[in-house]
């Protein structure tokens, strides 16, 4: 006999038969009468069990394939029963994937989120980042800790903590770069210090460095503007007056006005150059690069440039470099920069009686720690052997419009712009510039920039404490 069946027999027809035993031993009834009913017994308890057994089986057939409507069942009540057990079941799967179906959505809202959003756990007074993210990871991955240790900050993470009220603040962070932070602290619970405090930061960088930059284009352009103008319009009031019909003058008086107009084309071009840049500067570059190759092509395209100015070019680029994050556009830009001056200010000969032109311009690549740089990175040189710079202009040489010999940079057509550049674009890529000269030598300039940073090593590898007020 089926097992089952068996177990709910002997449950249904085992009481009625201990009581027809006891009847019977008791001489209520009569043997045969005690035979009859523990017969009787023995066949109604089999057939329930076998009517009751069949329906179970059914029973969980149905609440597991939730089709309610296969399940036929005799047993009085079992059906309601079991109508009611796929319902339940049902409306707790609904729930369930409306939970999941939400948390995925809320998640997907928070990895595409543009600003950082930072999640704090752990006891009162000493906060941990458990989460960030992606937005987080891109624009703080290696500069974390320096935003956390912004006093302004850690006053707004104990406020947020003890008050339970969002706290708004805004932050001026100087390094390694400047940027300008709205940032918000919410506390996730209402009466729980426990509570994740979470931290959202929308960078204003740029659109504040965009004010900044009007003002700055403005006062700029007027400056240095002003000389080129004011001999252009000189020019012309003399053709106007004086030299009208001097056919001799005409001709010297309009190249120096093309040359006048010319520079005030270059400084305009420069200006607008730096100042996106620096409405970039804020954002690290995530292109990775082969500076080989980069410097390769600044070789090509200054090639006839150097040979006008009867200069050398020797690369010194060894093999298997490994990639940077760079933005191969503003690269080229640097190293064709610096070139340039090196071009146009290490063919000057120190003696006055020897014509300037000739000499070398040496590039090479080394990789770092070395003894000028302790953190691993690349370090691009271009030196030449011109007549160098004097030790005191060296630490202003990438002032906007500083010039060391105004005349000389204006004759070889300079802006004064060009080492401004190079510096807010090596800022962005999170590297730095060391320029070193020695008069009647050469200029050597020195850019070290950073290997691309290794993967993530977790989401609680970030602590910090907050400073508790009381």
């Amino acid at each position: 006999m089926n097992r089952p069946i068996a177990t709910i027999a002997a449950w249904l027809g085992g009481p009625p038969s201990l009581i027809v035993v006891i009847l019977t031993m008791a001489g209520i009834l009569r043997p045969w009468e005690g035979v009859v009913c523990l017969i009787g017994c023995a066949v109604w308890s089999l057939g329930a069990g076998i009517v009751l057994a069949r329906d179970l089986r059914r029973f969980g057939a149905g609440i597991a394939a939730s089709a309610p409507g296969e399940i036929r069942l005799v047993t009085p009540g079992l059906t309601n029963l079991a109508f009611a057990a796929i319902h339940a079941i049902d409306t707790e799967r609904r729930s369930r994937q409306a939970i999941a179906t939400g948390a995925d959505s809320s998640q997907v809202l928070l990895d595409r989120l543009p600003d950082a959003l930072f999640q704090f756990d752990g006891s009162p007074g000493a906060r941990r980042i458990i989460w960030r993210n992606p937005a987080a990871a891109r624009a703080y991955g290696t500069e974390e800790s320096a935003l956390l240790r912004h006093p302004a900050l850690r006053t707004a993470l104990a406020e947020a903590e003890a008050s339970g009220q969002p706290v708004r603040i805004s932050l001026a962070l100087a390094a390694p770069i400047p940027r300008d932070l709205d940032a918000i602290v919410i506390r996730a619970g209402t009466g729980d210090r426990l509570a994740p405090l979470y931290l959202l930061l929308a960078d204003r960088t740029q659109e504040r460095g965009l004010e900044r930059m009007r003002a700055d284009f403005v006062a700029n352009a007027s400056h240095e503007l002003r000389t080129p103008l004011t001999s252009l319009i000189g020019f012309i009031e003399t053709l106007r007056g004086p030299a009208v019909g001097d056919t001799e003058a005409l001709p010297r008086f309009l190249n120096i006005m093309a040359e006048q107009a010319d520079r005030m084309q270059r400084i305009i071009a420069d200006l607008l150059s730096l100042s996106r840049i620096e409405m970039t500067e804020h954002q690290p570059p995530t292109e990775m690069i082969d500076i080989a190759l980069v410097l390769r092509q600044v070789a090509g395209f200054m090639e006839p440039i150097l040979r006008e100015a009867e200069m050398t070019l020797a690369l010194d680029i060894p093999v298997d470099l490994p990639q940077i994050r760079g933005d191969s556009g503003q690269l080229t830009q640097v190293f064709g920069n610096l070139i340039d001056n090196a071009t146009k200010y290490g063919a000057i000969k120190p003696d006055p009686k020897t014509p300037d032109g000739g000499g070398t311009i040496r590039v090479g690549v080394a990789i770092a720690p070395d003894a000028n740089f302790t953190r691993p990175g690349l370090v691009v040189s271009v030196a030449d052997d011109g007549p160098g710079i004097p030790r005191e202009h060296l630490p202003r040489l990438t002032e906007r419009f500083y010039r060391v010999d105004k005349g000389r940079a204006r004759a070889v057509g300079g802006t004064g712009l060009g080492l401004a550049i190079v510096k807010h674009v090596i800022s962005r890529h999170r590297g730095r510039l060391v320029i070193d000269s020695i008069e009647g030598v050469g200029t050597t300039c020195l850019v070290w920039l950073p290997l691309a940073p290794e993967p993530a090593r977790g989401l609680q590898d970030g602590q910090m404490t907050v400073a508790r007020k009381g």
